[in-house]
């Protein structure tokens, strides 16, 4: 089986679906691989690094892609209308696995089944012990709670932790984190681990003993509604406009006195709820900085501009940059290759190193978008 591993071309974008250690992994199951020529730059990871464990080197996506079996992305490919008609370099028959956005693109999951493509969005992995080890969402979203947290102290204009020293007393800097999924969790033990006082909120009520757990304390808005506010698949839910005023209440008291506010609240395939409101965000403290990591769904906070940092009349900074994993690029790079890999290898025939999918299988079901020249995801189909 040929694998082609493609170069990212959309701004901001960084990563490389595929590491040296999966293209390793990849060549000793029998597979060909072509990696195209600068695919790993913005991560740091050389050609010769690719080369080293097997790889060929391929001189552009065309001919990367052209006779590959499996092609492999961070982002979905792009359209002649975008500038590169990425989704021109596939074959008919091929396999397209990668962070497609495919519950929002589906004139582009229409293209993908036009060219014949089968794709699998990453996104949609269903939320399973199982799948743990494949979930592009929960690898990502750790290293943006990390990052959110390191640029925020970074721009802060005063120290984390307590100080106690002979010229004085420093108090420690209040965070408060929206949403205690993977992103904010991380975020979560990383202000605890850098001395703040934190405090967290979340629509799901099972979020209590795990914020809890990392030194974090849990703002409970309404029990009732919190414990039902999960999906089978571990996901939160859309809340009820009384609940979203009950919560805006509850955490207004917290937003005006926090020195740092971390948003991380989606919704799949929705716009991300708007959580802190201007009047929240004008009534905080001058120096105080909020790290909007729904940014790229509209964000959760009234004010944030995608891409960039802005700071407010009342000196609030607000930092919306969408790629928050692509500011570690290397790592999350690692990560999502490892994702990848760990979802292949079960489908790889051992004697003859093809894709053998078993379309039964519950994570392909969650994750198959196109298939034979159609739209075949539930969400989508129809």
């Amino acid at each position: 089986m040929q694998i082609a591993v493609l170069k990212e071309r959309r701004a901001g974008e960084f990563r490389v679906a595929a590491s040296p250690d999966s293209v390793k992994k990849f060549v000793a199951a029998g597979c060909k691989v072509a990696v195209e020529a600068g695919a790993g730059a913005g991560s740091q990871i050389s050609d010769d690094a690719f080369k080293d464990v097997g790889a060929t080197i391929a001189a552009d996506a065309a001919s990367a892609a052209g006779s590959a079996d499996l092609v492999l992305k961070i982002q979905k490919p792009m359209t002649a209308a975008e500038g590169t008609d990425e989704v021109g370099y596939l074959k008919s028959g091929s396999v397209l696995m990668a962070h497609l956005q495919a519950l929002t693109d589906k004139p582009l999951m229409e293209a993908l089944a036009k060219q014949g493509v089968t794709t699998f969005a990453l996104e949609l992995m269903p939320r399973i012990s199982r799948a743990q080890a494949m979930d592009i969402l929960s690898s990502q979203s750790n290293l943006s709670g990390y990052k959110a947290v390191v640029d925020a102290a970074s721009t802060f204009g005063r120290a984390m932790p307590m100080m106690m020293t002979a010229a004085g007393t420093i108090a420690p800097a209040r965070v408060l984190v929206f949403g205690a999924g993977v992103a904010g969790l991380q975020a979560i033990a990383t202000a605890k681990r850098m001395g703040a006082v934190v405090l967290a909120t979340d629509v799901r009520y099972a979020a209590k003993e795990q914020v809890e757990s990392l030194g974090g304390k849990f703002i409970v808005v309404d029990e009732e509604k919190m414990k039902a506010a999960e999906t089978s698949a571990g996901y939160a839910k859309e809340m009820d406009d009384d609940f979203k005023k009950k919560q805006a209440e509850a955490v207004k008291t917290e937003v005006l006195k926090s020195d740092i506010v971390i948003t991380t609240a989606l919704i799949p395939g929705r716009p991300a709820p708007k959580l802190v409101t201007a009047d929240m965000v004008a009534g905080m403290k001058a120096g105080s900085v909020i790290v909007d990591l729904a940014a790229e769904a509209g964000g959760n906070v009234d004010g944030t501009v995608k891409d960039e940092v802005t700071t407010t009349a009342n000196g609030v900074t607000i930092i919306g940059y969408t790629n928050m994993p692509s500011r570690l690029g290397r790592d999350a790079s690692t990560f999502f290759a490892k994702n990848i890999l760990n979802f292949v290898t079960p489908m790889l025939d051992k004697e003859s190193g093809t894709l053998k999918i078993n379309w039964d299988d519950e994570l392909v079901k969650g994750t198959l978008v196109t298939k034979d020249g159609n739209i075949v995801h539930p969400q989508l189909a129809g």
